[in-house]
């Protein structure tokens, strides 16, 4: 273990070394390539150098137990230093695991109302506010590519991109289907409802990750509906983008500008390109899983939102957690901890495994 920490310590240093090379200074985007890994490994590097410190002190420690004088100070020592070592290493086993080559991007977010009508739309409306306000809460900045509102305050379709370090790192296990129990607004008898969306967390591509050829798309514009387009309504600023190969239609009706629309719309094709050939490719190597999404069944939840009980219940790691009021206003943080946490844990039982 302590060859590997060294070498990411060299690593490390390389980084920095290479950050004050003259040639990389000019070079604008090697420098934020080099930023980015630097960001990543000076934690590690951190914790490193605190676990290599730890070990040299107990090591001088345990030496002067053989000196009368200097034996009780240091036995007292060694009980203040002894107990660091396990917590240290347990998180420098969690910080080398094989990192997601997507968890620093930004990401896309499309939710959709699945089983359950307009109630469906509302739930779809409100899974929608929580994420926002989940960002708002922490400092990320989001952007709306496309909202489709129902005639009663609910969503047809949302399409928002949160720009954030990290950002997929913790949301992309909020893909999958979320079931809602309760009395709708719709409803005039009292009966509980059980309704679903369905939500689908997609890194971000960067222009360089995919060729897509003019050719093959079909771009037409038309006037926004949307409600923050309602200024621009005599005007076709909205942009609707067909990738004529895949049959994969997007549209952006939320900036001021048809060029700004259609930036953020080949944003979320390049995305969704990126995602399909990646989704191909584990197929063709057996390994394809069951979509982020399936069917949108009220059966195939991966959480589920009951009101009455003031419960959410998220059934993947059997977590459940009251104060539904509140995680629908974006305090969803304990959730999402839980779920790194968890999949940090099963990293571990693999790569125990391996060895």
């Amino acid at each position: 273990m302590l060859d590997k920490l060294t070498e990411v310590e060299r690593r490390f240093e390389r980084v920095q070394d290479r950050l004050l090379d003259p040639d990389i200074v000019s070079d604008p985007k090697e420098m934020r390539s080099l930023g980015k890994e630097r960001a990543v490994l000076e934690p590690i590097v951190g914790v490193i150098r605190e676990y290599k410190s730890t070990l040299q002190q107990i090591e001088e420690a345990e030496e002067l137990l053989g000196d009368s004088e200097m034996k009780e100070f240091a036995q007292s020592e060694l009980d203040e230093l002894k107990p660091k070592v396990p917590d240290l290493e347990a998180q420098l086993k969690i910080m080398l695991l094989p990192k997601d080559p997507n968890d620093d991007k930004n990401v896309i977010i499309e939710i959709r109302p699945a089983a359950g009508g307009d109630e469906a739309g509302l739930f779809s409306a409100e899974l929608f506010r929580m994420y926002t306000r989940y960002a708002e809460r922490i400092g990320w900045k989001y952007e709306v590519i496309e909202f489709e509102e129902t005639g009663i305050g609910g969503a047809n379709r949302v399409v928002f991109s949160i720009n954030a370090d990290g950002a997929f790192s913790q949301l992309k296990h909020e893909s999958g289907v979320h079931r809602v129990q309760r009395v709708p607004a719709t409803e005039t008898g009292g009966r509980i409802h059980t309704s679903t969306a369905t939500v689908a967390v997609m890194p971000e591509a960067e222009e360089t990750e995919i060729e897509i050829n003019a050719n093959d798309l079909e771009i037409s514009t038309f006037r926004s509906s949307s409600a923050g387009g309602q200024h621009m309504q005599k005007n076709e600023t909205a942009i609707r983008i067909v990738h004529k190969p895949s049959g994969i239609v997007v549209t952006c009706q939320d900036e001021r500008s048809q060029q700004q629309n259609k930036l953020r719309a080949m944003s979320v094709l390049r995305t969704k390109l990126v995602e399909a050939e990646q989704e191909r490719a584990a197929a063709e190597r057996g390994e394809m899983r069951r979509g982020q999404i399936g069917t949108g069944d009220r059966s195939e939840k991966i959480r589920t939102y009951n009101f009455p009980q003031d419960r959410i219940t998220d059934h993947r790691i059997g977590l459940t957690v009251h104060g539904v009021p509140m995680v629908m206003d974006g305090d969803m943080q304990r959730i999402i901890d839980a779920l790194v946490q968890e999949h940090q844990a099963r990293l571990l039982a693999e790569d125990e495994n391996a060895n």
